[in-house]
């Protein structure tokens, strides 16, 4: 049975890599989710020497700089200290909270002197052991996308964060980018909470707006979509994004769903008390 909504969920836009290097274009994407009603942005921080595989630093690859190794090109999109100064003095002059998912130990003791509030697992370091033991014992509330993982991995990963004493919120997360409607199994928010007994949010990278809606009728209370200026923009994660439009109508529409809900119990409204004494012939 799903839970009733009673509040409106916590709505994330994920600007990751989507800035494309570019912090003018990371100012434009936080303006557009503190514009459109979103409660967070998030980022993401890596130290590509050691975050990129091995066996993909020297494949070539064309970008809108030239052809360029794998690694140069992590590297030229990579923000540095200079640049998520930038975002933290933007984020509070905006209101708008901000946090980022490390991807290497370096990366989780970059982060530390931004005092962020919340932490986050990717999908793709769910099994890594050493980094999540890292994240848990910060003891911040992180969420853990679940994405490339079985039930198994994410196992492991909740007895490290109940270990650590550390809240969590399991995303439920299928990562494929843009990920088919017919893959997305929304359903697995409830085994995920049933199985877990844990808060579950949902990670969505469909093009589409209404599963991350549905998602929140399933009881997800943490809404997290990548966000961009435009989909037909050059790089991984961009059609798999909300453009303008899609941010301004999910927002919109979640922030009004615990209202349209209600509270289950059936009563009468003073209008519709009215409107039977004009039907109303019988005594």
């Amino acid at each position: 049975m799903r839970d009733k909504i009673k509040k409106k969920p916590f709505l994330i836009g994920e600007i990751g890599i989507n800035h494309n290097g570019s912090l003018d274009l990371a100012k434009k994407l936080i303006d557009l989710a503190a514009d459109a009603g979103f409660d967070a942005v998030k980022f993401q921080k890596r130290d590509p020497d050691i975050s990129t595989p091995e066996d993909q630093k020297s494949r070539m690859r064309e970008t809108p700089w030239g052809e360029m190794s794998y690694l140069d090109y992590k590297k030229k999109i990579e923000f540095g200290d200079k640049e998520f100064k930038e975002i933290d003095k933007l984020c509070k002059k905006k209101k708008i909270i901000w946090f980022a998912s490390p991807w290497d130990l370096p990366s989780v003791k970059f982060l530390k002197k931004y005092k962020l509030k919340y932490n986050k697992v990717a999908s793709a370091m769910l099994t890594n052991i050493n980094l999540i033991e890292e994240i848990a014992a910060e003891k911040k509330l992180t969420l853990i996308s679940t994405g490339m993982s079985t039930l198994k991995d994410i196992s492991k990963a909740v007895n490290i964060f109940k270990k650590k004493k550390c809240k969590f919120v399991l995303m439920h997360c299928v990562s494929t980018y843009p990920c088919p409607i017919e893959n997305l199994n929304l359903n697995l928010i409830q085994t995920l909470k049933k199985k877990f007994k844990c808060e579950v949010g949902y990670s969505g990278h469909e093009s589409a707006v209404s599963p991350s809606i549905i998602a929140h009728m399933l009881g997800a209370n943490y809404i997290e979509r990548h966000i961009t200026l435009d989909r037909s923009m050059w790089g991984t994660d961009q059609s798999a994004s909300l453009s303008e439009s899609g941010m301004r109508n999910l927002s919109e529409i979640l922030n009004k769903a615990h209202l349209v809900m209600g509270d289950g119990i059936k009563k009468l409204a003073k209008e519709e008390r009215e409107l039977l004494k004009k039907f109303k012939y019988w005594k």
